[in-house]
This record gives structure tokens, C-alpha cells and sequence, in this order.
């Protein structure tokens, strides 16, 4: 994390008592999507409190070698120029196959339409995209980590 990044977490981190600080297993910086027109959207849509979940290839995480999202890790939200815009905390993490995923879900992702249609559509192509670029698999059957979460801060 950069200087103002931390400050920003820093202000959060301040309300806390040191037990809730001691009980954060993870905190991130990072921003949603893989362009800046997405990115920014998202961290609007959280900061507004529309976007309350996301989804990701559990492959994408095992090419990288990252461990998956934990249940109260922090996320210091960024936009595309990697400025602050909100925190969020991890309450449920899950995985589901991308067939599988519910119309609630998507709605909770609160992108495009909201509806589960418009979801199905642009993840499908999104996923199929990310995996031919990246060198992963992606079938309908494949595993998703669906993540949920609450802006906390500001």
C-alpha cells in the first residue's frame, strides 16, 4: 500500500478497539475489474452500497498461487488511478459453480440491469476472455469464489 492508502486504512483502523484490529486476518488494496471504466464503476457501486458481492475464477486463484478471500479480511478499495474510495469487510466467502450461481447473487453484484440475464451474459464473456488471455480453463462448470461483503468505511 502506498502513503495515502495507509492513511486512509489508518483513519478506519482507528475506530476499532484492538481486539477487532487483532481479529483481521487479511487486509488488501486493490481494485475491482480489469480495465478502468469497470473499475471505477465498481468502486462507486460499493461506495454507494449497491455492489455487495463479487465473483472470480477459483482457477485465476490457483495460476496465480494466491489464497482465496478470508471471512473479516479488510479490502481498502481503489479506483483505477489506485486512489482510496471506501473499505470493505469480507462477511462470507463460498464457492459455486458458475452454472450455479443464483439470480439473488447476481443481483447482489448490483452491475448492469441487476438482473440475473444481464449478469450471465457479460460474466460468460468475461470469464471465457480472462481464460484464453491467462492460460486458465473456463467451462460453465467451473468453480467460482463468490464473495460478500459490507462497506465499512467511510
Amino acid at each position: 500500500m502506498n502513503d495515502e492508502q495507509q492513511r486512509f486504512l489508518a483513519c478506519y483502523l482507528q475506530t476499532l478497539t484492538a481486539d477487532e484490529r487483532n481479529a483481521i486476518p487479511r487486509i488488501l488494496a486493490e481494485h475491482f475489474c480489469a480495465d478502468k471504466t469497470h473499475a471505477n464503476l465498481c468502486a462507486d457501486l460499493i461506495l454507494t452500497g449497491k455492489k455487495r458481492a463479487s465473483c472470480s475464477l477459483k482457477a485465476a486463484w490457483e495460476h496465480d498461487n494466491q489464497p482465496l478471500p478470508q471471512v473479516g479480511q479488510l479490502t481498502v478499495v481503489l479506483n483505477w488511478a489506485q486512489k482510496p474510495v471506501c473499505i470493505i469487510r469480507m462477511t462470507d466467502v463460498c464457492l459455486c459453480q458458475f452454472d450455479q450461481v443464483t439470480p439473488e447473487f447476481a443481483a447482489l453484484e448490483g452491475e448492469g440491469d441487476g438482473s440475473y440475464l444481464w449478469w450471465l451474459k457479460e460474466h460468460l464473456t468475461f470469464f471465457t476472455d480472462y481464460a484464453t488471455t491467462s492460460g486458465v480453463q473456463f467451462e460453465t462448470s467451473s468453480d467460482l469464489v463468490l464473495e460478500y461483503f459490507e462497506r465499512v468505511y467511510p
